[in-house]
């Protein structure tokens, strides 16, 4: 049985903890908080019997094997380094940092310490998106894909009536690229691999923050398009287009739908069956790598969570998006 600890007493670790509790190997035994109060209330409400206010005891206690961080973005490389250099096993809610340098030494230290270190993308180890991986070919040459992940955020609303909220502001790296763009730039990594150029726009919040943004990747024989926003909502799906059809893709960030049609009309459902919570497949992942004694996801591999980030660090540069994180040296 792995024990485990979380960092992070939102919505989302609320989430990952009824999800994991689906699969065989999970038990739930400490949360982490800057607050004893909350602490204590969220382990209560969730069934941990150990609760830490102070990040060093939590990283040094025997009490735990694995943790999920789910921290403020900005927060996510100090805390996966201090626990991992304590032998450790960390999941890391995505993005998995603020920048590329901050993942590069995320992933020295776990090679350093023998331990999982893991993004937390939930999509890309999904039945649906293996669906997609085992059906590309029918599609014939790769020519463009277009992925769109625009969801107006419940914080919007406060942020214009003049209360900045955690998702909007800059110190701890936060926005819709960060936030939401990852959804549309990771499968497309994972697919195609590191495009050749870059070119970003984006809408710049007066927090310091990007609303919204576009991306055009270049690949050589073929162009990615991702469209991502926090102000505002789209219902388009995604799109893988071949010369021989289309992949259609409903919701990029859970992949609920998966379609091929082709060019003479007809059309192939290859949705497949993905009946579990929606962080299931993520927290399975990391537990049976762990069980197996890999140190690595072959899907949300390093190397594919740095690739990532560096296009992300790349679009952020061309648009003018800095945080305190990229200047500073803690990590």
């Amino acid at each position: 049985m792995l024990k485990f600890g979380v960092i992070g007493t939102n919505w989302i670790t609320e989430s990952f903890i009824g999800a994991a509790k689906e699969v065989d190997g999970f038990t739930l035994r400490a949360v982490y908080s800057r607050t004893e109060e909350k602490a204590k209330e969220f382990a209560e409400k969730n069934g941990a019997e150990y609760t830490f206010t102070d990040l060093d005891k939590m990283a040094a206690s025997d009490v735990i094997d694995a943790v999920y961080i789910a921290s403020p973005n900005s927060f996510h490389a100090e805390y996966a380094i201090t626990l991992m250099n304590q032998g450790k096993h960390v999941i890391c809610e995505k993005p998995m940092a603020s920048n590329a340098r901050e993942v590069k030494k995320m992933i020295a230290v776990a090679k350093e310490n023998n331990v999982l270190l893991m993004e937390a993308m939930r999509s890309t180890v999904t039945p649906n998106f293996k669906s997609i991986q085992e059906n590309l070919h029918k599609i014939g040459t790769i020519r463009r894909y277009f992925a769109n992940s625009c969801q107006y955020s419940s914080r919007y609303d406060k942020y214009k009536e003049g209360t900045i909220l955690n998702a909007f502001k800059p110190e701890f790296s936060n926005g819709s690229l960060m936030d939401i763009g990852i959804y549309c730039l990771y499968p497309m990594v994972v697919l195609f691999g590191e495009p050749e150029d870059v070119k970003a726009n984006a809408y710049l919040l007066e927090s310091g923050v990007d609303g919204e943004g576009s991306i055009l990747l270049n690949y050589g024989d073929k162009e990615a398009v991702v469209m991502h926003s926090k102000i505002t909502d789209s219902y388009a799906p995604s799109e893988i287009q071949g010369e021989n059809g289309s992949i259609i893709i409903d919701h990029i960030q859970d992949m609920t739908k998966i379609e091929i049609r082709y060019r003479d009309g007809h059309t192939e459902n290859i949705t497949a069956k993905q009946d579990k919570p929606k962080m299931y497949y993520e927290a399975k992942e990391f537990i049976d790598l762990i069980e197996r004694g890999e140190l690595e996801s072959k899907v949300n591999s390093h190397a594919n969570s740095l690739a990532v980030m560096k296009i992300m660090d790349e679009a952020r540069k061309q648009v003018g998006l800095i945080y305190p994180a990229d200047r500073s040296n803690n990590v």
